[in-house]
């Protein structure tokens, strides 16, 4: 049967792969893959073969091609772990710096890039597909020790040599607008892969691939290079392209094909200067395809977005034998396809500097290049070696005594509603649970919680009536413990608590203290108390003074000697409370040199909209502070001055 008849298409895909990002200005993005992993789902392309997540290959894996050295840099250099040490030396010896820069997760992108094209190699030396697609892969700059072209691991390298555990030869085919010089380098000397390019040539990245490189020693005529000019077109492209392939797999006759789909060579690609369009591009895979050989389709180039996910979402249905329509369908990223929202591109007027006659001698050269093969090499009989890996046997080629973690399971499981379209579900969310089976609401309502309720309880629990008991005067009435309160949250900066309160510094002379004023109570003042060593509290707002315990316990025991005593909660008194007058008292010009020194301070006579509202008290300063006092007994309600215990002094509002 033809390929085209069994069509048995395997397709590795990762949906971490697109989280990666180069840095800000790169023009790799691997996020183009997840387009075009998009779209082709809502194609309903994926109904038509087996989807595979690659498993990432390892570090010794990835040393059959790398030096030791070069991959354990870059495991080390995105290593949470070690991110302190210094790598400069390393990053210029292994060219890691501007076009391949260090980003976050770049070991584990490698690892994304090369599981899919070695796990499609397998697939293909097992015989269970004859096509399998890795868009991931096709980085084919990166060499031996040395990152290069935005290309860190050379995941064609790693699949060709597990292909030639199981085929003679393997031939290569990149159709990259740039040269895969990585590749066409670690086969150079060797006949069993051979390597073809078509690619731009002059004064272009990476600079290699003229026309006489052809290989040497065994690997003599086994490279060849098709060096092109700007603004070539598909049929100018398909009549180069098909002569030569056709030479190449009569001469040579490859057991397994590799094919790089660098898609930067499409029309209008921001680093690319070729007139392609999808149309062309794909008929490169299609003519493949027709030889029935193994073929693995890898990825590669490719900076206008938006037209690498057309492209590779059409070659996908070229592979599978399946005509799209050119309406693109309604997709995740449907946005980047306007205006026109088709699949295929047209080309643009550019010159096609690649006259008939240059690309005649060009197609002529190597097809004499092809003459001195004298026949398809060929090795000894031997017994096939042991592939790296078999992925459906993961789970049981495992070192027993090493432990799965729950995040490496999950990362084999991909979610049924990823791969599913957006036309036609199959029936599967139409299953709906009939109410009769579905579980009861619970409607009680939530429980409040524990410590709040305590706490409200406390404080809504009355206040027992008043004992009268005789007092000793000589006998200090013990003071009980305040009732707890509710805690109050300060972390928001809107928070009472939280708000800054001026406080003007303690005056050290008695002479510098202002008297209040009081015109309805004779209050006393502050020159009376000034010369007193008291120490004071701040507590939020409220000043707590301690002045003179002695005295005032035997003042306040004679003042109530015959009150009885309560069990209420802490009294508040004012010591001193200003009453306006029409005269401006020296408080009032206290208060606006408090205001001409400090801003922040609010006046008496402030805008009440410049006031914060969210402190549930007005600012205080130190002559009009509310002050509480150590006892917790009740105060006669008369205002005479006996009654009254002695006044903090003028220091006492100084933060402790």
């Amino acid at each position: 049967a033809s390929m085209s008849e069994r069509n048995k298409v395997c397709y590795f895909y990762d949906s971490e792969v697109g989280n990666y990002y180069y840095g800000p200005g790169h023009p790799m993005k691997p996020h183009r893959i997840r387009m075009a992993n998009n779209l082709l789902v809502n194609y309903g392309l994926y109904k038509h073969m087996s989807i595979y997540r690659p498993r990432r290959v390892t570090e010794k894996e990835m040393t059959m091609f790398h030096s030791d050295d070069y991959i354990n840099f870059l495991r080390m250099v995105t290593d949470p772990s070690t991110n302190t040490a210094d790598y400069s030396n390393q990053k210029y010896k292994f060219n890691v710096g501007e076009d391949c820069p260090v980003f976050d997760g770049l070991y584990q992108f490698c690892q994304i890039s090369s599981g899919g094209s070695v796990g499609g190699a397998i697939k293909l030396n097992q015989s269970e597909c004859d096509i399998a697609i890795n868009w991931a892969g096709g980085l084919h700059h990166a060499k031996k020790s040395e990152a290069s072209g935005f290309c860190y691991v050379n995941d064609i390298v790693l699949a060709i040599l597990e292909l030639l555990k199981y085929h003679s030869r393997v031939l290569y085919i990149d159709i990259d607008i740039h040269h895969g010089d990585g590749v066409e380098e670690a086969f150079y000397t060797t006949d069993r892969v051979m390597t073809v390019s078509f690619h731009k040539f002059g004064e272009f990245f990476p600079g290699t691939g003229h026309i006489r490189d052809v290989g040497v020693t065994k690997g003599k005529y086994y490279a060849l290079n098709y060096p092109l000019r700007d603004g070539i077109d598909d049929e100018s492209y398909v009549n180069i392209f098909k002569p030569v392939i056709s030479r190449v797999m009569e001469m040579y006759r490859p057991g397994a094909v590799v094919i790089q789909c660098g898609a930067d060579s499409l029309s209008g690609d921001r680093l690319g200067c070729f007139n392609l369009t999808t149309k062309g591009h794909g008929a490169c895979v299609e003519f493949i395809k027709s030889f029935n050989v193994p073929v693995l389709v890898l990825g590669g180039g490719g900076y206008t977005i938006r037209n690498v996910a057309r492209c590779w979402a059409y070659e996908t249905s070229v592979c599978l034998g399946k005509e799209i329509p050119d309406e693109l369908p309604y997709n995740d990223y449907l946005e980047y396809y306007g205006p026109e929202y088709r699949l295929h591109i047209t080309p643009t007027n550019m010159e096609n500097l690649n006259t008939p006659e240059y690309l005649e001698s060009c197609t002529q050269a190597l097809l004499e290049n092809l003459k001195h093969l004298d026949h398809a090499p060929s090795v000894q009989f031997h017994d096939s070696p042991k592939p790296l890996y078999f992925p459906e046997q993961d789970e049981d080629m495992r070192d027993p005594d090493v432990r799965i973690t729950a995040e490496e399971k999950e990362a084999r499981f991909t979610h049924d509603a990823e791969m599913s379209d957006s036309d036609d579900e199959d029936g599967r969310r139409d299953i709906t649970i009939p109410r009769e089976e579905r579980p009861p609401i619970d409607t009680n309502p939530i429980p409040p919680i524990k410590e709040t309720e305590t706490a409200q309880s406390e404080l809504e629990k009355p206040n027992p009536a008043p004992v009268a008991v005789p007092v000793d005067p000589l006998v200090p009435i013990p003071v009980p413990e305040p009732v707890p309160t509710p805690i109050i949250d300060t972390t928001s900066v809107h928070s009472a608590v939280s708000q800054s309160v001026f406080h003007e510094p303690a005056q050290d002379n008695a002479e510098n203290a202002q008297p209040a004023a009081d015109n309805s109570a004779q209050a006393p003042s502050v020159d009376d108390t000034a010369s007193k060593d008291n120490s004071s509290v701040q507590i939020g707002d409220v000043t707590i003074s301690d002045a003179s315990p002695a005295e005032e316990s035997a003042a306040m025991n004679v003042e109530l000697a015959n009150a009885p005593i309560s069990v209420a909660e802490p009294s508040i008194v004012a010591k001193s409370i200003p009453v306006p007058s029409t005269e401006e008292s020296p408080a009032v010009q206290e208060t606006a040199e408090i205001e001409a020194t400090n801003p922040e301070a609010v006046s008496v006579d402030a805008d009440p909209m410049d006031i914060d509202h969210t402190d549930p008290k007005p600012p205080v300063n130190q002559e009009t502070a509310v002050q509480l006092t150590e006892a917790t007994t009740s105060v006669p309600t008369e205002n005479t001055e006996e009654n009254l215990p002695a006044p903090a002094s003028a220091s006492a509002s100084a933060p402790d």
